[in-house]
């Protein structure tokens, strides 16, 4: 697989990792760009949380509490329990959809058109269209076995505005991505809160991760002995080069299989949607908090 460039941390970038770069910020502007959060707490969703899992979720339809902590393993289970499926007294599935692409659309058309003297610019339709159709037809190719979330959103039905089909081409994406590292994390011997006690003691901040997926200090403090015993961690509480090689191998993993849609795209894919999709990003990565647990290189 070819390599485009490293990160700040020195990581390889592949055009599976360069790709999500892209997208996923386009995607996150649902969590924490003001229009996603007026669309949520219309839909009846007040607080961040609240519209988080229920956006989440929502494609999954009415599914108990342990198929949605299953799905995001980096949360506490307590903390998924709290939202789901109480959420759904306050809004039902397809009203939380409607309000993420919603919302999503409202802060895209304001991020990629820019701000000009106060008033709100025009986004470049023919970039953005071109961005679109791209990642749709990346998305609707895209492999989805064993990856549920992604396949819970790869089987909604696909708007007609270049906007809403670049928000749910990035969504698709990225949350097979996510199923993926999931299933990568498992398979080097890691589960959600040993990998981010491991990254906290890497290239990310405890303080973005622990109390954003609900992890107490003892069950922090629990993990971080039990990956000292394994050898991944030093008694100082340092990531060893056995710690970083095995972080290493997970995402590897995790790219290998987000490499996947590109490849069905064929020749030309991956380099064209970042051409197009370069500008757009850069925007929308305008809207997310400089410390988030996103886990996105720096801007």
């Amino acid at each position: 697989m070819a390599v485009i460039d490293r990160d700040p941390g020195g990581r390889l970038v592949t055009p599976a990792r360069r790709m999500w770069t892209l997208f996923e910020p386009l995607h996150a502007v649902t969590y924490f760009a003001p229009e996603g959060r007026a669309a949520f707490e219309g839909a009846g969703l007040r607080g961040f949380w609240r519209g988080y899992f229920a956006s989440r979720s929502a494609p999954l339809g009415r599914a108990p509490a342990a198929v949605t902590t299953a799905l995001y393993a980096n949360f506490a289970p307590r903390m998924v329990e709290r939202a789901i499926p109480s959420v759904w007294d306050l809004a039902t599935p397809e009203q939380a959809l409607a309000a993420r692409l919603e919302g999503s659309v409202a802060a895209l058309s304001r991020l990629l058109g820019g701000q000009h003297d106060g008033q709100q610019g025009q986004y470049d339709e023919k970039r953005v269209g071109e961005a679109a159709t791209l990642l749709r037809s990346v998305a609707v190719e895209a492999p989805t076995s064993g990856r549920a979330l992604g396949a819970a959103n790869a089987a909604l039905p696909w708007p007609d505005e270049p906007l809403a089909v670049l928000w749910q081409g990035a969504t698709v994406l990225r949350e097979l991505r996510g199923d993926g590292h999931v299933l990568a994390q498992l398979a080097v011997g890691l589960d959600g809160l040993s990998t981010m006690v491991l990254r906290s003691a890497h290239d990310l901040e405890r303080e973005a991760l622990q109390p954003n997926r609900g992890w107490t200090d003892e069950e922090w403090a629990a993990c971080a002995d039990a990956l000292a015993d394994r050898g991944l961690l030093d008694a100082e509480g340092r990531i060893t080069p056995a710690g970083v090689d095995l972080l290493g191998r997970a995402e590897e993993l995790t790219d290998e299989l987000a490499q996947e849609p590109w490849t069905r795209a064929g020749a030309g894919a991956a380099e064209r949607f970042a051409e197009l999709a370069a500008p757009l990003a850069a925007a929308a990565r305008t809207a997310l908090p400089p410390v988030n647990p996103i886990g996105l290189p720096g801007h």
